[in-house]
């Protein structure tokens, strides 16, 4: 007999079901999944037929629990109980098999159902893995093809540099052998005083900033834009075009080959020509302020030519000191026309003591009598003597530039080999020609700079032979004179006729001329040799991108494309024989 709570039994196989507690009908519990109304609810689905099954296998149990309790333990009431009990269960076995059956079955279909449910999403799953191993592939693919392309591109990049290179030194090469001179040309960023001085470019935001630009490392273009009128773009070529963002230290990688060329034998000029505030001394001497003309030396990015150069020279002096190379500084500025001599007014010789002049000799070269010489030792030295020079050089504020040099600054260093130790003096003199203007006695300072007479002591000791010369110019600015007065307008007056000089000697050597008008000036007598001698010469034209500045930067241009015209045969050195050229 069954009485209290009643335990299900419990069935086999894949679908096994746990045994489940079913409270009695005193028990007041709450309807399960067997109940009638629960089953009127259930949902017709695959998911849920198995509790729908269950619950009907409870449902028969209950109600055999029910006959069970309604039965009397004892007398015949208890037989007859136990025998509607028996009947009960033969009567509902089959319909419990049939449920039982349903159960499996239901639950076998939603198995399959979750089963190929969880297989779509793997086959989904593996499908979007082949997919991204597809994209992975080709992204390797494509990176591999950069690659690829970047490598090629540097080769070719590679390729296209060194094949510039040659042509670079193919051109340079047939400049020497035409005797062509250099000519580089710079252009200066806008500066804060173009404003100041009404620069409409600088100005109104709306038009270009500037109206001169480089091309390419060759080529300038001038945009010539006039009122009412069209625009005119007029372009040029030269060896090397310097744009605003350009460097010093870049400006003098194209210079230092040149050093070289001196070190060989060769003489050597660097010239800086423009309009005032276009940046000339800036490129030769580097940056200044009210206290100093040029930095102190040292590591300075802004350091220009000169003592970068003298860096330079001494740095390879160094590397072959068997060449007994010694280095001489002279300094002078061509000012109203009248040259000075910068390293004797350092001294305190009155001005008209320092007034020097160049004279032509026999053989049609240039020397300057009384010139002083001072020798140095490195390139602190040859910055340091430069600098104190520098202090006495002529300027003046004018309406373009707070400190416009008024002067034509020339520094020149001259090599001369020392004497050799147990040479004999005439071997020595065999060697070089004869050094010009040379101090007569030991003193290579002094301010006598004439030849020894014969018979003096100085005669007797074994000269110096010059090996090279080295000379910087910087070159006063060009201006227009009107609204100039007094001894400004003199000033200008004397700088404009020197410059005009300088352009007929190169246009008359352009067009091979008989007589080539050097004495017409003091600056074009004084750079007689390097015009129209043997030095390599190299002309750096310094222009401003502003357009009020237009008239005066194609000026300098122009100046610069008739220096390109020139031919003056092949460059040598300062020895007779002749020299292959690098």
């Amino acid at each position: 007999m069954l009485s209290g709570r009643t335990w299900a039994p419990s069935f086999s196989g894949p679908l096994a079901l746990a045994p489940v507690c079913l409270p009695s009908a005193s028990e007041g519990r709450a309807p399960d999944v067997g109940d009638a109304a629960y089953r009127s609810h259930c949902p017709q689905s695959p998911l849920n037929a198995p509790a729908c099954a269950l619950g009907r296998v409870s449902e028969a149990l209950r109600g055999h629990h029910g006959s069970s309790v309604c039965s009397g333990p004892r007398g015949s009431q208890g037989v007859a109980g136990s025998h509607l009990t028996d009947t009960y269960v033969t009567a509902n076995h089959g319909k419990l098999k049939q449920d039982i059956k349903a159960l499996r079955a239901s639950s076998l279909a939603a198995f399959r159902a979750c089963w190929e449910h969880l297989q779509d999403g793997l086959s989904a799953v593996e499908a979007a893995v082949q997919g991204a191993q597809l994209c992975h592939q080709a992204l390797l693919a494509w990176q591999s093809k950069v690659g690829q392309l970047e490598r090629s591109l540097q080769e070719a990049d590679a390729r296209y540099q060194l094949e510039k290179q040659k042509r670079r030194v193919l051109h340079n090469r047939l400049v020497e052998l035409k005797g062509n001179i250099r000519v580089h040309c710079r252009i200066r960023p806008l500066l804060p005083f173009d404003k100041e001085f009404g620069d409409p470019t600088s100005q109104d935001s709306s038009v270009p900033a500037g109206v001169v630009h480089a091309i390419d490392d060759e080529t300038v273009l001038v945009k010539c834009a006039q009122p009412a009128h069209p625009l005119i773009n007029k372009t040029y070529n030269f060896e090397r075009v310097y744009g605003p963002e350009e460097s010093q230290q870049v400006v003098f990688g194209d210079v230092c080959p040149l050093l070289t060329s001196l070190i060989d034998g060769y003489n050597v000029c660097i010239m800086a020509y423009g309009q005032t505030g276009c940046g000339k001394s800036y490129t030769m001497l580097g940056p200044h302020s009210k206290e100093e003309r040029i930095p102190p030396w040292g590591p300075h990015s802004d350091l220009g030519i000169m003592p970068r150069a003298a860096a330079e020279l001494f740095r390879l002096i160094a590397e072959n000191p068997s060449r007994r190379l010694q280095v001489d500084l002279s300094i002078v500025e061509v000012y109203n026309n009248n040259i000075f001599d910068l390293l004797a007014k350092a001294r305190g010789m009155a001005a008209s003591g320092c007034r020097r002049e160049a004279l032509t000799t026999k053989d049609a070269r240039r020397e300057v009598p009384l010139l002083t010489r001072e020798p140095v030792h490195s390139a602190e030295d040859f910055v340091a003597l430069a600098a104190g020079s520098l202090r006495l050089r002529a300027e003046l504020a004018t309406l373009v530039h707070a400190r416009s040099s008024r002067s034509h600054l020339i520094i020149t260093a001259t090599l001369t080999r020392g004497p050799a130790a147990g040479g004999s003096p005439a071997d020595q003199q065999a060697e070089r020609p004869p050094l010009e203007g040379r101090p007569a006695s030991g003193s290579r300072g002094g301010a006598s700079c004439g030849r020894a007479p014969a018979g003096s002591p100085g005669a007797q000791q074994p000269k110096e032979q010059v090996h090279a010369k080295l000379q910087l110019v910087d070159l006063a600015g060009s201006e227009c004179v009107s609204g100039v007065t007094g001894s400004a307008l003199r000033e200008t007056s004397f700088i404009n006729r020197s410059l005009a000089a300088l352009a007929d000697v190169l246009g008359a050597l352009s067009e091979r001329r008989g007589h080539i008008p050097y004495r017409n000036s003091q600056l074009t007598h004084f750079l007689q040799d390097v015009l129209g001698g043997d030095a390599k010469l190299l002309v750096m034209l310094c222009v401003s991108p502003c357009r009020k500045h237009v008239a005066e930067t194609l000026r300098c241009l122009g100046f610069g494309a008739r220096a390109r015209q020139v031919q003056r045969g092949q460059a040598s050195g300062g020895s007779p024989a002749p020299r292959k050229p690098r």
